[in-house]
């Protein structure tokens, strides 16, 4: 594991201009021509590709963002159940770190469960799966596939369609309730745009 690094927890209206534009930098980096994801919504200080998270995880090394979590509650309804979520997204780490696992160094559960949420709720592309794999160092996750996960599109236009369906690997991190407690069903509904 990485042992230089360390995390800055902080919510999103305490970063500044150079941290926004640091963490574009990133992302660009992390999500550009060879990553699994789109730098496009990174260009110029942008730090966020859909909703805005609320918290972030950053962690940092010599060299400066080593990796980044975002965090966001929101509704979701899983089949016909709401249920109140934080969602995990904006998942990265520097290209030059991958294998090393970062992501075991994050105190996510500890967070989630001060949010008041009963789980943590993330979607990544099948092909990101051996990224998130190690992501449950501190109790169990689990990856479900051959689900619908249903989101707001950000820049829906009238003339435009306003949702998009994706088959996702889906991210579940219990925090306040057991695993054995996250409502069955093939579709997931966000109440809003990706994270």
């Amino acid at each position: 594991m990485h042992s230089q690094m360390r995390w800055r927890l902080c919510w999103e209206s305490d970063l500044e201009l150079a941290d926004h534009v640091e963490l574009a930098k990133f992302f660009r980096t992390t999500y550009g021509p060879t990553g699994a994801f789109n730098a496009k919504p990174f260009e110029g200080s942008r730090s966020w590709a859909g909703a805005r998270p609320e918290l972030r995880f950053i962690g940092y090394d010599a060299k400066g963002i080593a990796a980044h979590l975002g965090v966001l509650r929101r509704f979701i309804r899983v089949g016909t159940t709401e249920l109140l979520v934080a969602e995990l997204g904006l998942y990265g780490v520097r290209p030059d770190l991958e294998g090393l696992g970062i992501g075991h160094s994050m105190r996510v559960r500890p967070v989630l469960q001060d949010l008041g949420v009963s789980f943590g709720f993330g979607t990544v592309p099948p092909a990101s799966r051996n990224h998130i794999d190690g992501f449950g160092h501190h109790g169990p996750v689990t990856l479900l596939s051959g689900i619908r996960v249903w989101s707001t599109l950000p820049e829906a236009h009238l003339d435009k369609p306003s949702t998009s369906i994706d088959q996702p690997l889906v991210l579940i991190v219990p925090a306040g309730r057991p695993l054995a407690d996250w409502p069955a069903g093939t579709t997931i509904t966000r109440n809003g745009a990706k994270l």
